[in-house]
């Protein structure tokens, strides 16, 4: 059986309900055996919680500095993202989405999907999740 440990101590405030909950039952990040499974970003301001607003380069930047950040409190780095996945409301957004994610990943990138969807329950355009060896 694969060892599961919840990575605590990320430092990205979460979008909350009116009672203080988590919107999303689910955790940032887990450690399972040697690798490390990040939940799906959104552009969520660290700092404060709430969405990062502006063009989608703006939130995948944001999205991007989230990943990063989360797979450092787990113990690992954006060179050992081995899968990717893209989330995001408008397929004609993907060369835009690129130019940015390029800058994250310059050399050898993981591999990766791009997923157009409908919308989310909140206002933005981009998320990311990813396995990273650990």
């Amino acid at each position: 059986m694969v060892k599961k440990e919840v990575v605590k101590n990320i430092p990205i405030v979460t979008a909350k309900d009116a009672a203080g909950q988590p919107v999303a039952p689910l955790s940032l990040a887990i450690k399972a055996g040697d690798f490390v499974f990040v939940a799906g970003m959104p552009p969520i301001d660290p700092t404060n919680g709430k969405m990062v607003r502006g063009d989608i380069e703006t939130q995948t930047r944001r999205v991007l500095e989230n990943v990063k950040l989360v797979l450092g409190t787990a113990g690992t780095s954006l060179d050992k993202v081995v899968k990717a996945t893209v989330y995001c409301t408008n397929v004609g957004y993907f060369d835009r989405v690129n130019v940015i994610y390029r800058q994250y990943f310059p050399v050898e990138p993981p591999t990766r999907t791009f997923v157009n969807v409908g919308s989310w329950p909140h206002d933005f355009d981009i998320e990311l999740e990813c396995i990273a060896i650990a």
